[in-house]
């Protein structure tokens, strides 16, 4: 599975050369050149990392740290011309994990990537198999059998299901789960969030009602409990 990255700097040709690096990295790339279009398209999907110019022309890019880090900590890396300490310390204490200021390589640029990423998820969090009882779950892949019979799932029960792989024995809250499966900034109910579980129950346990893996804690959300 593809890391997908958010580019947010309204200096587009700048932003094109990294996105092409990105790309040839092996990441997904995606560039946005204001904080509106910074906070829809958070609204709709999640990203594993963030990168946020600071001076944006409807905002200063403090300001879209600031409403990420309500909602969300994905990774936030600054990558700005602003270079004095205050700025840093600004970027830093208010969410940011790194500041990079301008001009930099793209050979710099992406070591700061790699590193914010292992630190945040490993080497392999999303891109591995697992499996619980008679069921594997390919995240790589996106596959799931049950008794080595394949399970068809939407691609949002898919990635709601990978995430709790990726994070099992874990009690997940329903906003962080919102968060990272619909978007940060998604004004999808919780509701929505317990259909697709009572949908993974029915395609994945043997009895939905009495669920063996996929399990609610009570007043916080979810449990994916397996011996993994």
């Amino acid at each position: 599975m593809k890391r997908e990255i958010l580019i947010i700097d309204d200096d587009e040709d700048f932003a094109m050369i990294i996105m092409d690096m990105l790309t040839d990295k092996g990441f997904g790339a995606t560039h946005v050149g204001s904080s509106e279009e910074a906070f829809s398209l958070l609204a709709q999907r999640s990203f594993h990392l963030i990168i946020i110019d600071i001076n944006l022309p409807d905002a200063v890019g403090f300001e879209v740290c600031r409403e990420l880090r309500r909602v969300s900590d994905v990774p936030v890396i600054f990558a700005s011309a602003r270079t004095s300490e205050t700025d840093r310390i600004t970027g830093l204490d208010i969410g940011g994990d790194d500041y990079i200021p301008k001009p930099f390589s793209m050979k710099e640029l992406l070591s700061h990537i790699n590193a914010l990423i292992r630190r945040t998820y490993g080497f392999s969090e999303n891109d591995k198999t697992v499996s619980f009882g008679d069921i594997t779950v390919d995240t790589g892949a996106r596959s799931v059998t049950k008794g080595k019979i394949p399970v068809n799932l939407s691609l949002r029960e898919f990635d709601l299901l990978a995430y709790l792989c990726t994070h099992p024995n874990i009690a997940i809250t329903k906003d962080k789960l919102l968060s990272e499966v619909w978007g940060a900034f998604s004004e999808v109910e919780p509701k929505t969030l317990a259909v697709h579980i009572r949908w993974l129950r029915e395609k994945l346990e043997d009895d939905p009602a009495e669920p063996k893996f996929i399990k609610t804690v009570y007043k916080v959300g979810y449990i994916l409990e397996a011996d993994i």
